[in-house]
């Protein structure tokens, strides 16, 4: 495994992170966490070199915390760094700061946690908290070892993520959304170059857009990656764009199979800064562009839109819409639909009262996206 500095500690961490929020599950239910499967993996995943563990506490409906408490028993809880989030849109009160730490705790089956995160950070959020005055809460709770370290996740704009970073003097980490499709995109490229100057460690979360750019691209796009000398799958393209970054500390990718646990090892083997050359970059900011005309769209399939009170299986739908434009309007991507989405979770059934969009930390215009999806995948009905 490579390893990385991360920020102003005296700790490596491994070029690749677990994040901790697709695990396989059981059905379709994302709360019915596969364990047997789960478990093989981030453990195989620690014993490969793997040293940065990333949960929140609703990942998993609630239950990504309490299956990595029990993975990380019999020694393996000592080889990693435990990083979890505060559920800020619950918050109301500082009591309301300690409840949910200490239940994290408990879940975690561990005395402290290394990094927390105020979880997805907004301007509105950021204000709330300050009223409430959430770091000097975090002074008095790292004093009293329940955490190591204080720092957030973040969905805004750059000015918002700046201001953040000002605010407060004892920030270790951060963590933004970041690959080659969303390098402008909120903290982007310019708030990753900001963190670093000021010793932040960066945590990348959905370097694959949420897997969207690991898919089989169309073939205009897979002619271009053809051209590269070095050959590498669509999802390695992605990994090395972000680990190409000399401000990244570690790249975090939910993984949900064993193939992707080994394949992302494998890559992250491969991994450096500024180890892609000009001519690699020149064709990955190409791809970017077709990729931009093909209509995609940034759905990291968080599921925080989730669930819908019609229904709607929002993140499917949005997740076949990108595919359908993404391998050039294929028929094929059509009947897709219909073997993916049932009678009763359709597109037609968005009742266009935006709670969704409320929720969303890309700040999607999901019932306008639900409405052409209706209209490509359901006018027959």
């Amino acid at each position: 495994m490579r390893y990385r500095d991360f920020g102003k500690l005296d700790w490596k961490v491994s070029a690749l992170g677990f994040g901790v929020m697709r695990l396989p599950i059981v059905g379709t239910d994302a709360a019915k966490i596969d364990e047997p499967e789960a478990t093989w993996m981030i453990r195989c995943a620690i014993d490969h070199g793997v040293n940065y563990l990333d949960t929140a506490y609703v990942y998993h409906r609630g239950n990504s915390e309490t299956l990595l408490g029990k993975t990380l028993q019999n020694g393996y809880r000592q080889k990693i760094k435990l990083a979890t989030k505060m559920p800020t849109w619950l918050v109301k009160s500082q009591q309301d700061m300690g409840k949910y730490l200490d239940e994290q705790l408990s879940r975690l089956k561990t005395d402290h946690i290394d990094f927390y995160l105020l979880h997805g950070l907004t301007n509105e959020r950021w204000e709330q908290l300050s009223k409430l005055e959430v770091t000097k809460w975090a002074e008095r709770k790292m004093d009293e070892g329940k955490f190591q370290h204080f720092g957030f996740s973040f969905h805004d704009d750059y000015q918002t993520f700046k201001k953040i970073i000002d605010s407060y003097d004892n920030w270790t980490l951060c963590q933004i959304q970041y690959n080659y499709t969303d390098s402008d995109y909120q903290a982007g490229t310019k708030g990753l170059k900001y963190a670093a100057s000021k010793e932040l460690a960066v945590v990348v979360m959905e370097p694959i857009a949420g897997g969207r750019l690991a898919l089989r691209p169309p073939n205009e796009i897979q002619t271009m990656w053809n051209k590269a000398k070095v050959k590498r799958t669509p999802a390695e393209w992605a990994l090395q764009w972000v680990w190409n970054q000399p401000g990244v500390s570690v790249v975090l990718s939910g993984m949900s199979t064993r193939e992707q646990v080994t394949e992302n090892i494998e890559s992250a083997n491969r991994s450096g800064p500024n180890t892609l050359t000009k001519s690699e970059l020149r064709l990955i900011n190409q791809v970017k562009q077709k990729y931009k005309e093909a209509g995609f769209i940034g759905c990291t399939g968080c599921g925080y839109c989730m669930p819908c009170q019609e229904g709607v299986n929002i993140p499917q739908i949005i997740a076949l819409y990108n595919e359908y434009f993404a391998k050039d309007r294929d028929d094929a991507i059509k009947n897709k639909y219909w073997e993916h989405v049932t009678p009763e979770s359709q597109a037609k059934r968005c009742a266009r009262c935006r709670t969704c969009e409320g929720l969303c930390p890309q700040k999607l215009p999901i019932s306008e996206i639900l409405s052409r999806a209706a209209m490509i995948f359901e006018q027959d009905t």
